[in-house]
Order: structure tokens, then C-alpha cells, then sequence
């Protein structure tokens, strides 16, 4: 087995990937929204579409993860998107042309499937093939800590740069943090990766099982988008909210960090499935706290909750996608993003079209809330569908 000191270089990395590839690249334009909408005249409807087209990337990349067999070739794109995520977070800053801002979005996209599924990948396979358990819990921490990197530096930033300032700021930040994820995670040696999916014996779940599992994941998707995206513009425009809502997004963020790690203990004493369940059912209690009128307080448990449940829903999904194949882990990984982001364009899309009508992001909650109250019904017909079948609802590595 390899040294523990190994295996938490090989974690960091991981984790310094996520906060470039999505706290950095992807999550800082949520509190940056506010700013840009004040400063540059973003309008409703572009903020909208810029997300959307934020996760076009992402889609774009989920593909190409699920396409790629080759080991050390997924590596060297993982390196490569590290290097995008830096210079899409750039773009932003050096540039006032909502084109050229579309395609940073694209770019950033693209980085943080890099991030999130390559690099989660490559994880996930060093961790078998050297003798360590198959979870990544910690890896996915690196989400939560993502958005608590950006919503403090965002916060920092705020008194003193304008929004030009702030995105080259950050796009610092992202050089340093390349270094580490860049260093830290060994290239896979060709003859290893080449033999490790033989070596490894793949248990695919059914058709079934997985029409269902993908179908849970894109309302989980819509759940996800909407709240993370919008959730600094929807609290400044509560009553009484003003200048609030980065602090929203930084309680998501905080609630994120440790979440992946708990519900992997979650799941190794309930299954998956009934986490998954379970963490789908306080996810939709999460995205409507805000909307309940209580103030600061309420919006704030509300923003707890969701950070604490919807990064637990991507750890356990990928995580199980991961055991289906040990041997090429964003095989199924890719599938299952597939069906995520493409929730994540149509939700903003649909989410600024519903602000341009109604004059507020409030309704693209309630339609996060409805999809993924049918994402959870979706879950227990699967959580039937496996008992009937007679299959394990936790599939070991």
C-alpha cells in the first residue's frame, strides 16, 4: 500500500484543482453577479445565459471525460484545463464584450469537467490502484471550499476593486493555485493505465438502473444550478437583504466543505441510495428557506442546508459511478454529468427568462424546488426497482 503522505498529495492536488476549476473559474461569477449587473450593465436575461452557457462547458466536457479511454491522455487534458480555468477566469477581466465573456464562460465550463470529473478520475484511480479506499469524500470537499474561497476573496475584494479588478485579482489567485494541483498529482505510468482496466473487473448496472439514475441526477442538476448561481442576486433583492447575500453564498460554501465526508459515512451505514434519498428530501427544504421570510436567519439555515446536501449528492453519485467501473472511473462518471449538465444550461436559461417576466429570480426556485421533489420520486422508484431486482443498493469497490 502507498504511504499516507502520498495519498494526501495526491487528495490536495485533487482539491487545490476544484477550488482553481470551479471556486476560482466557475463559482466566483455568482457573488461577482451583483457587481457586474451594478458596473457593467449585465442584464437579467445575459446573467442568465452566461451561466447557461458556463454549463454548455461543462457538458461539453462531461462528453469528452466519458469519450476519452486513454488514461495518460485524460491527464494531459486535466493539465491543460487547469491552465483554461486560469485563463478564462483572465478573460473576464480584460474584457466588457458580452461575446468575448461567453466564451470565458465556455472555456471555464470545460475547465471545471476537468476539475471535477478527469482529475476526480485520475484520483479515484491512483486511490485503487495503490490500495486505498474507493471514496472521495475528501476530494469533493474542495467544492464547499471552493465557494467559500471566492465568497471571501469576492468579499475582501468588494471596498476597494471594481469588477475588472476583482476577476484579474482572482485570476492570481488561480495561478498559485494551479501550482499544487498541477505538481502534486502523479502522471499515470502508460503501462499501468493501459493494464488497469483490464486488470479491474467492471460491474455495469443495468439499463434500467441507469435511465433512472440519470434522469434522479438532471432534477438534482436543476436543484443544484439555480441556487448556486443565483442565490447572491435573489437575497439582495429579498426585503430588508441588501448586501447580504455574499454572506449566503459563503454559508453554502462553509456547509459544503465538510458535506461530501459526512455522507459518506452516511451511506456506508444507510446505502446510497437512501443518503441520496435522504440528502435530495433536506436539499428541497433548503432551496425554499429562503423565500419563507424570516430574514437573515431563515435564509441563512436555508443556505446551510443546501450547502450541506447538494455537494453530498455529487460526491455519492460520482462516487458510485466511480465503483461501476474501478478501472476506467469517468466512464460512467461522463454519463452521469451528461444528464447533470445539461440541467444546468437549461436551468439558468429558464431561470432568466422567468426573471425577465416576473421581475425576480424567486420563481426559478420554486421550479428547483418542484424538479427535484421529482428527482427524489425518482430515487425511490430506483431504490424499488434495485430491491425487486435483487441487487445491492451499495456496490462495493
Amino acid at each position: 500500500m502507498s504511504s499516507q503522505r502520498d495519498r494526501l498529495k495526491v487528495l490536495t492536488a485533487g482539491i487545490f484543482s476544484l477550488l482553481l476549476t470551479l471556486g476560482v473559474a466557475r463559482f466566483a461569477y455568482t457573488p461577482l453577479l451583483p457587481l457586474m449587473q451594478q458596473q457593467a450593465g449585465l442584464g437579467v436575461a445575459e446573467a442568465g445565459w452566461l451561466a447557461a452557457i458556463n454549463y454548455a462547458g461543462y457538458l461539453s466536457g462531461a462528453l469528452l471525460a466519458m469519450l476519452v479511454g486513454d488514461l495518460v491522455f485524460k491527464d494531459r487534458l486535466y493539465r491543460i484545463g487547469l491552465v483554461v480555468a486560469v485563463a478564462s477566469t483572465a478573460m473576464m477581466g480584460l474584457s466588457s464584450d458580452f461575446t468575448l465573456w461567453a466564451i470565458s464562460r465556455y472555456l471555464a465550463g470545460l475547465s471545471s469537467a476537468a476539475g471535477m470529473l478527469l482529475g476526480a478520475g485520475l484520483v479515484l484511480n491512483w486511490l485503487i490502484r495503490h490500495g486505498h479506499r474507493s471514496e472521495l469524500g475528501i476530494l469533493y470537499s474542495g467544492i464547499g471550499l471552493g465557494v467559500v474561497l471566492c465568497s471571501v476573496a469576492v468579499a475582501w475584494m468588494d471596498s476597494g476593486l471594481d469588477w475588472h479588478e476583482q476577476w484579474l485579482a482572482l485570476t492570481a489567485l488561480g495561478g498559485l493555485l494551479a501550482v499544487p494541483a498541477l505538481a502534486w498529482l502523479p502522471v499515470p505510468p502508460r503501462t499501468v493505465a493501459n493494464a488497469g482496466a483490464q486488470t479491474w473487473h467492471d460491474s455495469p448496472p443495468t439499463p434500467a438502473f441507469l435511465r433512472l439514475f440519470m434522469a434522479a441526477y438532471f432534477c438534482a442538476g436543476i436543484g443544484y444550478v439555480v441556487s448556486t448561481t443565483f442565490i447572491v442576486a435573489i437575497v439582495e433583492r429579498l426585503p430588508g437583504l441588501a448586501g447580504q447575500g455574499k454572506w449566503a453564498f459563503l454559508a453554502i460554501g462553509i456547509a459544503a466543505a465538510p458535506a461530501s465526508i459526512v455522507w459518506d459515512f452516511v451511506a456506508r451505514r444507510v446505502g446510497d441510495l437512501d443518503a441520496l434519498i435522504t440528502a435530495a428530501l433536506l436539499q428541497i427544504a433548503g432551496i425554499l428557506l429562503p423565500l419563507a421570510g424570516g430574514g437573515l436567519t431563515t435564509t441563512l439555515a436555508g443556505a446551510l442546508l443546501f450547502g450541506g446536501t447538494f455537494v453530498g449528492i455529487v460526491s455519492l453519485v460520482l462516487t458510485m459511478a466511480g465503483r461501476y467501473y474501478p478501472g476506467r472511473p469517468a466512464k460512467m462518471m461522463g454519463k452521469m454529468s451528461l444528464a447533470y449538465g445539461s440541467a444546468q444550461i437549461v436551468g439558468p436559461a429558464v431561470t432568466g427568462w422567468l426573471a425577465t417576466r416576473f421581475g425576480s429570480y424567486e420563481a426559478g426556485l420554486y421550479l428547483a424546488a418542484g424538479i427535484m421533489l421529482l428527482g427524489s420520486a425518482l430515487l425511490l422508484l430506483l431504490k424499488r426497482l434495485t430491491l425487486t431486482a435483487t441487487a445491492p443498493s451499495r456496490c462495493a469497490p
